[in-house]
């Protein structure tokens, strides 16, 4: 079974300014609940082809992944996987302008689980959202508290 989990926001800031704070992988812990740190494999600044890693805590359990970025557009799109662990995932953010000034955020996560994670994988989908949720609520009030 694929998990496919799309969500988004919409924060009273420039896209410029959204897209920038969000593709920082140094920001991932500030705006992202169960991400505990970040660490760059390869030099910055992020480029297709980058590598970072991140550990994270998720339905109780302890997470070490790296991401590759394999798409990105400055301002509009970025794409990164991994395919480690029991989870392999595709995460996906897109930013685009509202008519009001601001900028609407998607967030979109995508695996195939393996193994026993896949009997989980309804129930691992209804977290995800919820933190995905969680998250762009989190992205959403720092960005806007600094404006």
């Amino acid at each position: 079974m694929t998990v496919d989990v799309l969500t988004e926001t919409v924060v009273a800031r420039p896209k410029a300014e959204v897209a920038t704070f969000a593709a920082n992988p140094d920001n991932a812990p500030v705006w992202y609940v169960n991400i505990k740190s970040v660490e760059w494999k390869s030099t910055p600044p992020l480029l297709v082809g980058s590598q970072v890693a991140f550990v994270a805590q998720f339905l109780g359990k302890r997470l070490a992944y790296t991401y590759e970025i394999v798409e990105l557009i400055p301002g509009a799109r970025l794409v990164m996987r991994t395919a480690e662990g029991p989870f392999p995932m595709e995460t996906t953010y897109t930013w685009e302008s509202t008519e009001q000034g601001g900028t609407r955020m998607t967030l979109r996560n995508r695996g195939t689980p393996a193994g026993f994670s896949r009997l989980a994988a309804p129930f691992m989908a209804m977290a995800m959202r919820k933190a995905n949720r969680e998250d762009l609520a989190r992205l959403k009030k720092v960005l806007e508290a600094t404006g």
